[in-house]
């Protein structure tokens, strides 16, 4: 049974309020895209709850409005890093570096719980039991973006992420999907949970809705494939924006905006106000774990028109209007037909926003709560 967002996540009891009262956990989290979004989320449900939490971060330096956000979060310290990431091309020396701070960060903190929000340091012999979170990867990544197997030069980073999963003490992701294609690309996994990423609705307020569409995300990733926006947007009259980075970390080709209007990149609190005045969200992906982005513009009134794969199918069912990713031609009309009936668009965003207003950081918060618990009651049990 596929999990509903109003129904409790499998093999999982929430957690009661209180129940992280001096909990330590330390997390790791990359800089780049939803996987910060969701750190940080989930470390103010955890810290509400009386948590504390050590975010270690990966990647990129923290920008000005990431750190602004992490130090406004009490009970939150952040140790920052700055070495590759393991889907990056050549990470390996990195890999390993950043495996060897992450196990002094352990030694130094002495955490209840490990909680990786990556693959690799899931093999490392950390003391605490080890949560890794399944967010997304290469392997899954290249099969729904390429429609083939991906190629033998990623063979190191299959065993190495294979290594990571099979030595954690449990293994999660954000959908039933998402969780079969790791299965899938790396064996079965047995105790693998699927626990939904979320939002605050708070801060994703409604405001009188414009007629135009909005679309977030990596302008080079073709997973996101933001190009089929370029391709659906000429002849239809009204504007497709299109927020998000245009270069990829570490340099690359450009990606460019011919027929949409890029805004760049965004911090949440600004983008968060083009999703409350946005008619439509567009994010015709072809590979989505979640679609975290998808939940922040349900949550701010916007009608979602989605890619039509597996994991948005799971999230939103009948939330939302599904288009073939490769099929900007039916995107367009899509598209149209919604801004020119604004009673069927706003029954739509009525439907969206009531179906993520179910996926709350607190439900959240004390899924992963009841995860850690049920993790170091096992470890207490074992010694």
């Amino acid at each position: 049974m596929k999990p509903s967002p109003a129904s409790r996540e499998p093999g999982v009891t929430l957690a009661p309020s209180g129940a992280g009262r001096g909990l330590r956990v330390l997390m790791t989290a990359d800089t780049v895209g939803g996987v910060w979004s969701y750190a940080l989320e989930l470390c103010r449900a955890l810290c509400l709850r009386g948590a504390s939490v050590d975010l270690a971060t990966l990647g990129a330096p923290l920008s000005a409005p990431q750190w602004e956000e992490a130090r406004a979060l009490a009970g939150l310290t952040v140790h920052e890093g700055t070495w590759r990431l393991e889907w990056m091309d050549s990470p390996w020396n990195d890999v390993r570096a950043s495996g060897e701070w992450l196990l002094e960060l352990e030694a130094r903190l002495a955490p209840d719980v490990v909680h990786l929000n990556g693959y690799c340091h899931g093999v490392l012999p950390f003391r605490a039991p080890v949560l890794v979170v399944a967010h997304s990867c290469v392997l899954s990544w290249w099969e729904a973006v390429k429609k083939e197997a991906a190629p033998s030069r990623y063979a190191r980073y299959r065993e190495a992420v294979a290594r990571g999963l099979h030595a954690a003490s449990r293994v999660v992701a954000p959908t039933r999907a998402m969780l079969d294609a790791i299965e899938r690309h790396y064996g079965a996994l047995p105790g693998a949970r699927v626990v939904s990423n979320a939002r605050s609705a708070a801060s994703f307020p409604p405001a009188p809705k414009e007629r135009f569409v909005l679309a977030a995300g990596r302008l080079w990733d073709e997973a996101k494939n933001l190009s089929a926006l370029e391709a659906a947007a000429p002849g239809l009259p009204f504007l497709i924006l299109v927020a998000g980075a245009t270069t990829p970390p570490g340099g690359g080709t450009q990606a460019v905006a011919r027929s949409t209007r890029p805004l760049g990149p965004l911090p949440s609190p600004e983008l968060a106000g083009w999703m409350s005045r946005a008619a439509v969200y567009a994010l015709p992906a072809r590979y989505e774990p979640f679609g975290l982005s998808a939940l922040e513009a349900a949550l701010a009134g916007c009608a979602l028109v989605l890619g039509d794969i597996p994991s948005l199918r799971e999230v939103w069912g009948s939330a939302a209007r599904f288009v073939d990713p490769e099929d900007p031609r039916a995107l367009a009309r899509e598209l149209r037909t919604l801004m020119e009936h604004p009673e069927e668009r706003e029954a739509l965003a009525a439907r969206g926003r009531q179906r993520a207003r179910a996926f709350t950081p607190q439900r959240m918060g004390a899924a992963y709560l009841d995860l850690y618990a049920r993790l170091t009651r096992a470890e207490r049990h074992v010694s």
